[in-house]
């Protein structure tokens, strides 16, 4: 059902029910109204007849009779539209004239002001009661006034009715007026329902602007901007699904790939040793060093595939306050600790640096630059001297790491952050710089290999922004699945 229908429908029961409920309330005001109309009139002629009913009592007491005759007319001219009745004090009726209910009806002993009384054909009577008190000279007795009720109730069923007829005309008037009302007003959402109609999810070049042409209406307008905010995230989400299935068909690739040779070096190793049981000591020895270090490549290469799909994959929401200085003196203490021989020194000359960022990508950025420093930095003796230096450059944090190796030649200075790319020898898996440049650059800052002070050595500058909020990540990410 249309809406502009079920509005025409809700209004065409509503508003009979509120013109009669409305009505009733009316009504009740207008009998109230007119039975004090009534009532004020009974006291109004009460008030005007009363000198002519004690002068009549007076000449009923005495047996004047024509006098008594003409204050019965004096006191009906004086009563009007009314009824009136003259009782004696024993009770004795001395004067009836006008509309009354019949003497034989009780008539009610409060004097307090008018009330109801009931004729013995059921007709409804308003009577006042005027008590003469008796005097001196003044017989007692009593002055009744009576009015039908009948004219009000008359007056309050024309009301009652009128109303009946508002409601009945009110409900079908009341349900195309609204009918029509809701047809204008539900228009900006069919425009809208138009717009949306034909939109695909799955290509967002054939997608409108929703919100780029203004209905007028706030609701509508605020729904086509709700819509519109939906299929963003549609799409953000849709690119990231698209983003983890290509991380993982390419850690599968990469890992069958980089992993097929350890592997078939193991093998061949295990060969020898299950082929040749009686082998020399010497020759299982460096057969089983040769295993442990394949191991140790193929473990090191699968901790940095994983480390580079987390890279890939890490959201917004993962990012927070970060101490830089806190983070690089703890990552120099577990290096000490792995390598007790090398001496690795941390100075800072800007105390404590904060910023906002992934903590756990950072870590892992100065670890493998520490890794990196301590597997080719060596000194021709052999000796590992590693400085690390913190600071600040306007709103950047700058941390340079040095070693005293032999360095690297400038044109490979950018290659070695390409994934795969190791020495001839290398023990490691060619990823661990990578994942350095794969981390600084999700932190929108920027990392180099440059020529150290000393001329000698490899020299690494990172510079990071001090952002006080997490850097709007890149919707694509692609250090695992992009081509090397």
């Amino acid at each position: 059902m249309r809406l502009a229908t079920r509005i025409a429908l809700v209004t065409a029961v509503i508003v009979p029910v509120l013109v009669l409920l409305a009505g009733l309330l009316l009504l009740g005001l207008v009998g109230r109204d007119l039975r004090a109309g009534q009532d004020g009139q009974l006291r109004d002629r009460a008030a005007a007849a009363l000198p002519y009913a004690r002068t009549e009592l007076r000449a009923a007491a005495a047996g004047r009779l024509r006098q008594e005759v003409n204050q019965q007319g004096r006191l009906g001219a004086a009563a009007l539209d009314v009824g009136v009745r003259l009782t004696a004090a024993d009770g004795t009726v001395l004067d009836s004239q006008g509309a009354q209910p019949d003497q034989a009806v009780p008539l009610p002993a409060g004097t307090g002001g008018p009330q109801t009384v009931t004729g013995a054909d059921g007709t409804a009577w308003r009577a006042l009661a005027q008590p003469i008190p008796t005097g001196a000279a003044q017989p007692g007795g009593t002055l009744w006034l009576f009015a039908r009720a009948s004219a009000v109730q008359h007056e309050v069923r024309t009301v009652r009715g009128r109303i009946v007829l508002v409601a009945l005309v009110a409900a079908p008037l009341g349900g195309l007026l609204a009918f029509l009302v809701a047809e204008r007003a539900a228009r900006p959402l069919r425009l809208l329902r138009r717009r949306t109609g034909g939109l695909d999810p799955d290509d967002p070049a054939t997608r409108p602007r929703l919100s780029d042409r203004p209905t007028g209406v706030v609701e509508v307008d605020e729904l086509a901007g709700t819509l519109q905010s939906v299929l963003a995230r549609y799409d953000e989400q849709a690119a990231r699904t698209a983003e983890a299935l290509a991380t993982a068909r390419a850690f599968a690739a990469s890992a069958s790939h980089e992993l097929r040779t350890p592997l078939m070096s193991m093998r061949t190793n295990l060969d020898v040793l299950t082929e040749h049981p009686g082998l020399a000591a010497e020759d299982r020895a460096e057969i089983l060093a040769d295993l442990q270090s394949e191991h140790a490549r193929l473990l090191g290469t699968l901790t940095a595939l994983r480390a580079l799909a987390q890279g890939d994959l890490v959201e917004q929401d993962a990012f927070g306050p970060v101490d830089l200085l806190d983070l690089v003196e703890s990552a120099a203490a577990e290096a000490r600790r792995r390598d007790q021989r090398a001496r690795i020194t941390v100075r800072s000359s800007s105390g404590a640096l904060r910023l906002h960022g992934w903590e756990p990508g950072l870590r892992m950025a100065v670890d493998n630059l520490l890794a990196n420093a301590l597997v080719h930095g060596r000194s021709a003796d052999g000796t590992a001297v590693i400085e690390l230096a913190l600071g600040r450059n306007g709103a950047d944090a700058v941390l340079t790491v040095a070693d005293h190796g032999p360095g690297i030649p400038r044109d490979r200075r950018d290659s070695v952050f390409e994934r795969f790319r190791r020495d001839p020898g290398s023990p490691g898996s060619g990823l661990g710089l990578t994942l350095v440049a794969q981390q600084i650059t999700l932190h929108r800052g920027t990392v180099r290999f440059t020529e150290p002070p000393s001329g000698t050595g490899a020299l690494a500058e990172v510079v990071l922004p001090l952002a006080a909020s997490a850097p709007t990540l890149q919707l694509r990410r692609d250090w695992l699945s992009a081509d090397s």
